[in-house]
């Protein structure tokens, strides 16, 4: 039972806290986009980009400034956030402590008012339902200060679903989580959302985590969003320098570099051809699977160690236009690099490697053939 959640040049302008300063802050700056029914949206970008003011906008706890929000076909831009049908779950989990885990689901459910509202055995039959769904239908009678985060997130979690939402929003979740707890969350929310097939979106910082269960992420920087698509395809076609920056671990290596005559070069070395790109001067990322250790290829790197990592090997190693101290290509571990050379070459997969304008930073789209 999903929800198509439709953003129309949504902007949210905030006044500038800071009394010298005179302009307004633009948390969100004209969004519209699409979220189709009962998918998963992972909202991406470094802190301060607009992305839970976005979800602030979407469950109704602030107002925009202009645009609109729809859900299926209902504007909702000025509807109280009850009224909206949003289940919400924040960071900090925000429980009763005084109440039962049992009692801290059913608590939404007690407030419906009207043609809502439900009978006991109604209500405790989704308040046992979400329970099972999130894993948790064993600690029904236990106090929220007995259970480890992970269960007080996944308790939440059903408290959110309980109301049967149009719409999940979902704000930093696993961020009070341990590493490996929140692997394990990360894919039980995914399962959840799709046992429930309830619309969601979820806001994140971590790449990774957007990257590995969302169907779409949109990826924004200074409430401006920078990108939209499947995961897969931002990571291959990045439509920026930041956009390529932001996703993948390791990070895209960038190099200074230049386009002359049709070649593209890495610093001093000529590293691919280039046609239809006009003499200029570019940055070059390539990401760390791009590099193929090569002892003729054409970038010439000073090396510095080699990590065996199981089934790959990363390389780390220098080069003197590249931006970062230390390049990391990460090559199969059938490769054997000689430890005791100074240097190390590669070639490079045209696949994997990115011209960007040196001025607007955009994409600039080249082929290799």
């Amino acid at each position: 039972m999903g929800m198509r959640v439709v953003l129309e040049h949504l902007t949210k302008v905030f006044p500038n806290r800071n009394r010298k300063i005179h302009s307004d802050v633009i948390a969100v700056n004209d969004f519209s986009f699409e979220i189709p029914d009962g998918q998963l949206v992972g909202l991406l970008g470094p802190s301060g980009c607009g992305k839970s003011t976005t979800l602030n906008l979407i469950c109704g706890l602030e107002t925009p400034t202009s645009g609109k929000i729809i859900f299926g076909d209902d504007d909702v831009t000025r509807l109280p956030p009850e009224n909206r049908g949003v289940g919400f779950v924040f960071q900090n989990y925000a429980l009763y402590p005084h109440l039962t885990v049992l009692e801290n689901i059913l608590f939404p459910l007690q407030n419906l008012k009207g043609s809502a509202k439900l009978s006991k055995e109604e209500m405790l039959r989704r308040a046992r339902d979400a329970a099972r769904l999130v894993q948790i239908d064993t600690l029904l009678d236990r106090k929220p200060s007995e259970m480890s985060g992970g269960q007080q997130q996944r308790v939440a979690i059903a408290r959110a679903l309980v109301k049967m939402p149009r719409v999940l929003l979902l704000d930093e979740p696993l961020s009070n989580l341990d590493a490996r707890l929140r692997l394990q969350t990360r894919e039980e929310i995914r399962r959840i959302q799709q046992e429930t097939k309830i619309t969601t979106i979820f806001v994140t910082h971590d790449q990774e985590e957007a990257m590995s269960i969302s169907d779409m992420i949109v990826v924004m920087k200074d409430g401006v969003v920078q990108q939209i698509g499947r995961p897969q395809d931002v990571y291959d076609s990045p439509i920026n320098l930041f956009v390529a920056k932001f996703l993948g671990t390791p990070p895209i290596n960038v190099f200074e570099g230049r386009v002359k005559n049709g070649r593209l070069f890495a610093g001093e070395n000529d590293i691919l051809p280039a046609k239809g790109v006009s003499d200029r001067e570019v940055y070059v990322g390539i990401r760390p699977e791009g590099f193929i250790l090569d002892e003729n290829g054409p970038l010439a790197c000073g090396l510095t160690r080699v990590e065996v990592m199981g089934r790959d090997t990363s390389v780390v190693s220098t080069h003197p236009a590249a931006q970062s101290v230390s390049i990391r290509s990460i090559i199969s571990a059938e490769n054997r690099v000689d430890t005791d050379s100074k240097t190390v070459r590669f070639s490079v997969k045209p696949a994997k490697v990115f011209i960007f304008d040196r001025e607007t930073e955009e994409r600039i789209r080249f082929s290799a053939d």
